[in-house]
């Protein structure tokens, strides 16, 4: 009871008190062992537990608690070994059978669930345990080591059809879920037919009567059967005139019977025909948008068949602007007629737009009369946008056009916003977020902050009138990461809640950014609460796949398997995995001590790469900053445009990847200097410094792959792209010379080589090297006039610049404690002397650790390299304090002015900036200061 509620030192409590009357009871100890691991005792509760293992255990509490700290500990195929060792002792145990059967589950090891599926049913015949059996064979087929030969895939599905057919033959078929199993295992072997008789056929009905249409359609289709789908899709329509999904479908179905000359009694086998029915479908009182752009894809798809649509539909023009005059009203209108444009004729576009706010009956000195017509508005200018228009202006009309928008929200609101509920998002909210959006291509041509700032204070007056508006709030958190400004960037996040699997789809938004804003105080929370959903994802999802089993829910299987799969993969997580670690080992706010303390805690094996490169995954949802940009420029063509964005996805995907190994690189040199330098057991000597010099010269090839790969920064050219890598601030600091000359002079002075001063001095000027650009940077943007404009920029170097000289100081003092402490005794002597060993090292001959050059000569080339690192630690704290803090273009109160917002937005604006500014410079010098304290004392 203690346990569950987390009172786990009352746990101990209790477990002790039973184990002094019965010290040798096997559920009292697995239970301590439990309480001892929550209490992060984890070497006291390792020891129970091994012991336990090597006893035998069959009673189902004490296996059932051993199991929760195998699974706690992530040794799953312990607990496998665990209940094989059981199912020995109590062969004929139900229970202790079907825990083997799921610990199997937990590991994906799908040919020993069938045997003991087998076993189970063989024990107790019920269908749930042969199913279990049937869809372990199925897994075999499609997830096992055999998936890729043919033969033995095929096989495997042939014996579980075989296995159900008997089954249904005995008429002991009795569950939904199995007759959904069974049409599954038919399509897999691509036998639609049989599928598709079954599923008309008297078990199916009788079992699965709910079975959705959609798996008929997939049938019909997989079968070419036209006519009975055509058929299937009126009649559906007839239902349900307002299913777009539906009359994709329908259209299909109409092409291949007309190109197949194929007909049927009912069917549409001509254009005609299903022309004829689209406008039945739009008669009725209620209109609806379904059959409309039923019309606009029947239209688009005979062109790209290189027919002449227009003597049956009439201009494809005519009818987006029929389609607007019937549902323009609609928030969902801009949207819908996006799917469309890019195949509208280039030359079209902007009179299409032209007509569009002709249609909506609003000019340049009128205002809407009531919210249908402001919605007209806000879609035609939303088209206008995405069709190129914007992009077209010249300055003076973009300000005058941003200014006309945020007086077009102003009046939506006093209009049409009052009294709405604090959830509710503002009708004429997409005013302002147009206006944003225009504000920032302003800034572009200008290459200038005030506007964009002007943009942030109209974000955060729509805030204060529509609450809940997410969109609102993701524009400003692009626009203050944009600008540097992390702290304004994070007030923005909390008010969002993401949470759960947002954590991986939307990070891209903002915490892969952190690293780069200079604050650590709010990076590390949130990588905690990312890396946790993580590994409590992954941990609870197997569990999840466990109670698929149990309640036969076959059809959520894979779809687990998939989630757990792109978690694991995700290259979010693996980048701030590597980013939390480096954090933490840079130690930006603690002593040696406390960085030595988290180094060990985190027990990094810089030889082990787990990362799968060839199956990361982009989980990035891009799509949830909704974007009204062309599609294309001016003179390009419009499917190359429309491609743009996946292009762009991918091209980022691409250069992330790229950064991620350049990090992980990082890490593992890194840990590999820390162990080398802090090992004292002298059998591991020969292994770290093999490991050690395998990366360190792995390194420079790190960075050869990135440069060679030829990337360049993604545009900026509107506000919902994707930001630029930081793959390219890593390339252009001396991220590779600085960290090559360290991990050079680490193995040097590890191993005794000869000449110890010269890796010195050129480690040494290496640092200095990097506090002069730390430097030089500041100085000139200090020069600049605007000093919000280039923040980001500057400050994601300084930040690296202060990352390289953190991780160095680490790696350096923990040289210095290794070679400052002479041996004070005989043992210390004579541990010595049995240390010694030949080691080839670099055609040198070094004695284990201890080689040609004296310990003393070593360490006064480190003290050498700490003092002038030191030197450049303290030109970086000058630096610093030079840095000016931003400042607020005066003109922006007479912008705001101009649209009547509160001058206390601009105050609050103003404010973020000013506090992030002394928030950074105060959080770096720390650091620095940190160091500089961890290198005098060395």
């Amino acid at each position: 009871d203690s346990l569950e509620v987390g009172n786990n030192k009352k746990a101990l409590q209790e477990a002790e008190k039973v184990l002094k009357k019965n010290a040798s009871m096997q559920c009292a100890r697995a239970l301590k062992a439990l309480a001892l691991l929550r209490l992060g005792r984890d070497d006291e509760s390792e020891a129970i537990v091994k012991i336990l293992a090597d006893e035998d255990i069959c009673d189902d509490p004490t296996l059932q608690v051993m199991t929760f700290c195998y699974r706690e500990t992530d040794q799953l195929d312990k607990i496998c070994s665990m209940y094989e060792k059981a199912v020995k002792l109590a062969p004929k145990n139900e229970e202790i059978l079907s825990h083997l059967f799921m610990a199997y589950v937990r590991i994906n090891d799908y040919k020993n669930q069938q045997t003991v599926a087998l076993q189970l049913y063989k024990l107790r015949p019920k269908n749930p345990y042969y199913f279990w059996a049937v869809m372990s064979i199925v897994l075999q087929a499609l997830r096992g080591p055999d998936r890729d030969e043919d033969t033995k895939k095929k096989v495997l599905l042939s014996l579980a059809q075989r296995m159900v057919d008997k089954l249904i033959n005995e008429e002991k078929l009795d569950a939904e879920q199995d007759v959904q199993l069974y049409i599954s295992i038919l399509q897999y072997q691509e036998k639609y037919q049989e599928a598709l008789d079954f599923l008309e056929g008297p078990v199916c009905k009788k079992l699965y009567p709910s079975a959705p249409v959609s798996i008929k359609i997939d049938l019909l289709k997989s079968l070419s059967k036209w006519v009975d789908l055509n058929l299937l899709m009126k009649h559906l329509l007839d239902d349900n005139r307002d299913r777009w999904d539906y009359y994709k479908i329908y259209l299909e179905t109409c092409f291949e019977l007309e190109d197949a000359h194929l007909s049927g009694n009912g069917t549409d086998h001509t254009m005609e025909m299903c022309h004829e029915f689209i406008c039945l479908m739009m008669e009725g009182a209620k209109k609806v948008r379904g059959p409309y752009l039923a019309r606009l894809e029947l239209h688009r798809l005979l062109r790209e068949r290189n027919k002449d649509p227009v003597p049956l539909l009439g201009e494809y023009l005519e009818l987006l602007i029929e389609y607007f005059r019937l549902f323009g009203d609609k928030t969902c209108c801009a949207l819908d007629i996006k799917m469309f444009l890019e195949y509208l004729p280039h030359h079209e576009r902007p009179g299409l737009a032209s007509r569009l706010i002709v249609e909506c009956g609003i000019s340049s000195t009128t205002l809407p009369q009531n919210q249908e017509q402001m919605q007209k508005h806000i879609c035609s200018l939303q088209i206008s946008r995405y069709v190129g228009v914007h992009s077209v202006l010249n300055t003076e009309h973009l300000e005058a056009l941003h200014t006309a928008l945020s007086l077009h929200y102003e009046h939506g609101v006093s209009a049409f916003g009052v009294d709405l509920m604090p959830t509710e998002i503002g009708p004429s909210d997409p005013y302002a977020l147009l206006a944003v959006h225009v504000m920032y291509d302003l800034s572009q041509r200008i290459r200038a902050s005030k506007h964009l700032v002007e943009a942030l204070c109209l974000l955060q007056y729509l805030l204060s009138n529509s609450p809940t508006n997410f969109h609102a709030k993701l524009l400003s958190l692009k626009v203050y990461h944009y600008l540097g400004c992390g702290m304004g960037a994070m007030k923005i996040y909390e008010t969002l809640d993401i949470k759960h699997i947002q954590l991986d789809s939307m990070g891209f938004i903002h915490c892969s950014l952190l690293p780069t804003v200079g604050l650590p105080s709010i990076a590390k929370p949130l990588y905690d609460a990312t890396l946790k959903f993580f590994t409590t994802s992954l941990k609870d999802s197997v569990e999840y796949l466990a109670m698929s089993y149990k309640f036969g829910s076959f059809s959520k299987l894979q779809e687990f398997m998939d989630f757990r799969e792109k978690l694991a993969n995700s290259l979010h997580y693996s980048l701030i995995s590597v980013e939390a670690i480096l954090m933490e080992i840079a130690g930006y706010c603690g002593t040696m001590g406390h960085n030595m303390a988290s180094f060990r805690s985190m027990r990094i094996h810089p030889e082990e790469d787990k990362i799968k490169w060839d199956h990361l995954t982009d989980n990035r949802d891009l799509a949830v900053v909704v974007r009204w940009d062309p599609t294309s420029v001016t003179d390009g063509d419009a499917k190359d445009g429309a491609a743009s964005t996946k292009d762009m996805s991918t091209e980022s995907f691409n250069q992330d990847r790229e950064l991620l190994r350049l990090r992980v690189g990082l890490l593992h040199l890194t840990a590999a200097c820390i162990n080398l330098l802090t090992n004292r057991e002298t059998t591991k000597d020969t292994r770290y410094m093999g490991i050690h010099m395998g990366l360190h010269e792995a390194w420079r090839g790190l960075f050869v792959h990135a440069r060679d790969a030829g990337y360049a920064p993604m545009s900026d050219q509107y506000l919902v792209n994707i930001l630029p890598s930081r793959l390219h601030a890593i390339l252009a600091l001396p991220y590779e010379e600085t960290f090559f000359a360290m991990s050079d002079f680490v193995g040097c002075v590890y191993r005794g080589a000869e000449n110890p001063k010269s890796r010195a001095d050129t480690l040494s000027e290496c640092f200095r090297s990097v506090a002069l650009r730390l430097e030089a940077e500041i100085t000139s943007h200090n020069q600049e006039t605007d000093l919000i404009w280039n923040r980001r920029v500057i400050q994601e170097r300084v930040v690296n610049c202060i990352e390289i000289l953190s991780l160095c100081s680490f790696v350096l003092v923990c040289a210095y404690e290794r070679f400052s402490g002479a041996p004070t005794n005989a043992s210390q002597q004579a541990t010595k002397k049995n240390r010694k060993r030949d080691i080839e090292g670099n055609g040198e001959t070094v004695i284990g650790g201890v080689g040609q050059v004296a310990e003393k000569e070593r360490l006064v080339a480190i003290v050498d390299v700490l003092k002038g690192l030191r030197d450049q630690l303290g030109l970086c704290d000058a630096a610093l304090d030079s840095w000016k803090m931003p400042q607020v273009s005066n003109e922006l109160l007479d912008s705001l002015a101009a649209m009547s917002l509160n001058p206390k937005v601009e105050a609050t604006v103003s404010g973020i900036f000013r506090e992030n500014h002394r928030l950074v410079v105060k959080e770096l010098k720390n650091a620095i200061k940190e160091k500089i304290r961890m290198v005098q004392k060395s």
